[in-house]
C-alpha cells in the first residue's frame, strides 16, 4: 500500500513537472527568440500608419495649404519686350492712378504679347483690347490693372475668375495671389488658355471648362471673384462662394447696353454691398446667366 501511494506521488509529481516546468521553458526559449519579432513589427506597423496619416491630411488640406511650386519665369516670353512693358505700365497705368506696387510689378512681368495670336502680337502693348478669336478679346492692359487691384489681392489669397479668355488676368492675378481658379465657358479658349498658362509656369492657376455663372463651389470660398463678361445681373452663386470680408469685381448691365465696373463687398456677417466704380465695354457673358431670373 505505502508503495502504491509512492507511485502515486511521483506520478502527480511528474504531471504537475509537466503541466508547470516545462510550458515555462518553452515561454522563456521561444519567448526571447520572438520577443524581438513584435519590436519590428511595430515599428513598421507605426511607420506605415504615419505615412498614412501624412497623406490623409494632406488629401483633407485645404487647397490654399497645399504647397505649390514658386513661379520661376524661366520661358523665354518673360525675357522678351521687357522695354515695351516698362512703357506700358508707366504710361497706361501708372499716369492713371492704378498704385498698388504688387499690380505694377506683374504688369512689368506678365508677357501679354504670350497671350495674343501671332498676327496680334505687334500690337500686345497698346493701349486697347484685343481679339483673341471665338468672338472675344483680351482686355485692354489699363482695365487689367484696375481690377486686378481693385481686389486687393495679398500673398496668401485665393481668386475665382469668370472667363478665362486669353489666360492673360490669370496670370497676372497668379503673380499677386496663392491661387487662382477661372472658368471658361468656351472649350477651345479654356483649352488654349489652360496650355499657354502651363507653358508660361503658372502652377498656381487652375482652369475649367465650364459656365461660370454657377463658379467653383468645390473650392469656395474665395477671397476675391473677378469677371470678364458683361451680364445684366450678378449670379447668386457667386456670391455665395466669396468669402465674408472678400471682394469681387465685374462688369454689370446690359449686355449690348450700357455697363459699369460694380465693385461688390461682403462684410462679416455676410452683408453684401455694391459699387459702380468705372463706365465700361465688356463682350457679354453667355450660357445660365442668359436664362430668365427665377422668381420665388
Amino acid at each position: 500500500m505505502a508503495a502504491t501511494n509512492l507511485w502515486q506521488v511521483k506520478k502527480w509529481l511528474y504531471a504537475a513537472v509537466c503541466l508547470v516546468i516545462v510550458p515555462g521553458i518553452f515561454t522563456v526559449v521561444f519567448g526571447a527568440g520572438c520577443a524581438k519579432e513584435p519590436e519590428g513589427i511595430v515599428a513598421s506597423q507605426e511607420a506605415e500608419a504615419n505615412q498614412a496619416a501624412a497623406q490623409a491630411e494632406q488629401k483633407q488640406k485645404e487647397p490654399d495649404e497645399r504647397e505649390l511650386p514658386p513661379l520661376e519665369h524661366k520661358h523665354p516670353a518673360f525675357a522678351e519686350r521687357a522695354e515695351e512693358r516698362e512703357r506700358m505700365v508707366a504710361r497706361q497705368i501708372q499716369a492713371r492712378n492704378v498704385k498698388d506696387p504688387n499690380v505694377l510689378a506683374a504688369m512689368r512681368t506678365v508677357p501679354r504679347h504670350a497671350f495674343v495670336r501671332f498676327l496680334e502680337q505687334r500690337y500686345a502693348y497698346t493701349d486697347s483690347p484685343l481679339p483673341i478669336g471665338f468672338d472675344q478679346t483680351i482686355s485692354q492692359p489699363y482695365i487689367v490693372a484696375f481690377m486686378t487691384e481693385a481686389l486687393k489681392l495679398k500673398p496668401n489669397s485665393k481668386v475665382l475668375e469668370i472667363g478665362t479668355g486669353s489666360g492673360y488676368q490669370a496670370a497676372i492675378c497668379a503673380e499677386i495671389a496663392k491661387q487662382v481658379y477661372t472658368i471658361e465657358i468656351v472649350e477651345g479658349l479654356a483649352n488654349r488658355a489652360k496650355k499657354c498658362l502651363k507653358e508660361l509656369g503658372y502652377p498656381n492657376v487652375f482652369v475649367r471648362f465650364g459656365d461660370g455663372f454657377f463658379g467653383w463651389e468645390e473650392e469656395a470660398p474665395f477671397d476675391a471673384i473677378i469677371g470678364t463678361a458683361a451680364a445684366g445681373r450678378i449670379p447668386e452663386p457667386l456670391l455665395e462662394q466669396l468669402k465674408p470680408g472678400g471682394r469681387m469685381i465685374l462688369p454689370y448691365g446690359s449686355p449690348q447696353g450700357f455697363q459699369y465696373l460694380v465693385v461688390v463687398t461682403k462684410d462679416k456677417e455676410g452683408k453684401i454691398r455694391k459699387e459702380n466704380v468705372m463706365p465700361v465695354r465688356f463682350v457679354p457673358m453667355t450660357g445660365e446667366v442668359m436664362k430668365p431670373e427665377k422668381k420665388d
